[in-house]
């Protein structure tokens, strides 16, 4: 009888703790999280104005994840992979992030300046002369443009002070002298990784990712982030759409390319934006800087005049709001598109990726619940 007491009382305890877990588990997930202002709003209308949303302008696939008090609050995956195929997106899914690659290519040179393996104020055209040779820099290079390449440096290129174009076709001749304006240019990120990469003897493929990977995503729990192509996203990426149809031409990228190499879904990107406000794996100095406007608009620059931006941190571009500066970033690889957003006065943060070219309408449809994000 004993016995039978005994075991009975075992298995009551075990019952008990089990449901005590999974009560724990059910109140881990928020009914209701807010917006940047504060103002709350239920999951569940959250939820269904995104499925609405994404059915009225046929967006396939999505992954959002939202931040409060900088904490993730809300990661949900909504619709398919593949419009043809009818494939899931789950929370495993990956997706191009396009141009948001810079912002955490930025991150990640920050942790190189303070293991002091860059500076940011030194030029990087000794390295891209031992990774170029002499013949083909004079192909890249007039005389002119040598004299301002070689005022070029890291914090140059993060803020987009440079005045290299973005992606040009053939010699570089550059829009203004180096850090005096402003010029959104992916052309001046790679050069930076080359130079980077070339420092270090390791080139800027596998190795330089691989570095990425140990310095920055491991850290950081960013499980589905990468530069270059692997395994992981070979089995969870998700087909990008435009114009509505499949696009079956596939990005596997052997070289890290820091303006659009990224691959990463929504809550691997929070994670990178937790840090950014509350910092755990580089130092509040660093973030500062990074944070700190480096790159201010002149009146007549097109992003001040059509969005309100005024200026470029390391890595992000500055709004001001009613909530507080507001650090932001888009991504547009065409069939793959993203958006991250983050406002540390209010430790709040947005980000979502789609596997589709009609993002941002999406995102003017969703503010009419969230409010502004952009």
């Amino acid at each position: 009888m004993k016995r039978t007491n005994y075991l009975f009382a075992k298995l009551l305890w075990v019952f008990l703790l089990i449901l005590g877990n999974s009560n724990l588990n059910a109140q881990s997930k928020p009914t209701q999280i807010e917006t940047v202002s504060g103002k709350p709003i239920v999951v569940s209308s959250l939820d269904q104005h995104i499925e609405k949303a994404m059915d009225s302008l046929g967006i396939p696939g999505l992954s959002i994840a939202m931040i409060n008090h900088s904490e993730i609050v809300y990661h949900k995956a909504f619709g398919v992979a593949n419009m043809e195929t009818q494939e899931p997106v789950t929370k495993n899914t990956i997706f191009e992030a396009a141009s948001l690659s810079k912002p955490l290519f930025a991150y990640f040179m920050m942790k190189m300046v303070e293991e002091d393996l860059i500076d940011l104020d030194a030029p990087i055209l000794p390295y891209l002369k031992q990774a170029m040779p002499e013949e083909a820099m004079a192909q890249v290079l007039d005389a002119k443009a040598m004299e301002n390449y070689k005022l070029i440096t890291p914090r140059l290129v993060l803020s987009h002070g440079t005045g290299i174009p973005n992606w040009p076709k053939g010699p570089i001749h550059f829009e203004f002298e180096p850090g005096t304006g402003f010029s959104y240019s992916g052309e001046a990120y790679q050069h930076l990784a080359a130079a980077f990469g070339t420092k270090l003897g390791i080139g800027w493929g596998g190795a330089l990712d691989s570095l990425f990977l140990e310095k920055v995503a491991k850290p950081l729990g960013m499980k589905s982030s990468s530069y270059t192509w692997n395994d992981r996203i070979e089995e969870n990426k998700a087909t990008g759409h435009q114009k509505g149809k499949v696009n079956l031409e596939d990005h596997k990228y052997k070289k890290v390319g820091p303006g659009y190499s990224l691959h990463s879904e929504a809550l691997d990107y929070a994670h990178f934006l937790v840090e950014l406000m509350a910092p755990q794996h580089l130092s509040k100095l660093s973030i500062d800087e990074m944070l700190r406007e480096q790159n201010h608009f002149k009146l007549d620059n097109e992003l001040f005049l059509e969005t309100g931006q005024t200026g470029w941190g390391l890595g992000f571009a500055q709004k001001p709001t009613p909530n507080g500066l507001m650090h932001l970033h888009t991504g547009n690889n065409h069939d793959f598109q993203a958006y991250a957003m983050f406002v540390p006065d209010r430790k709040y943060g947005f980000v979502m990726f789609a596997n589709s070219d009609n993002l941002y309408p999406f995102l003017q449809e969703l503010e009419k619940l969230i409010e502004k994000q952009f």
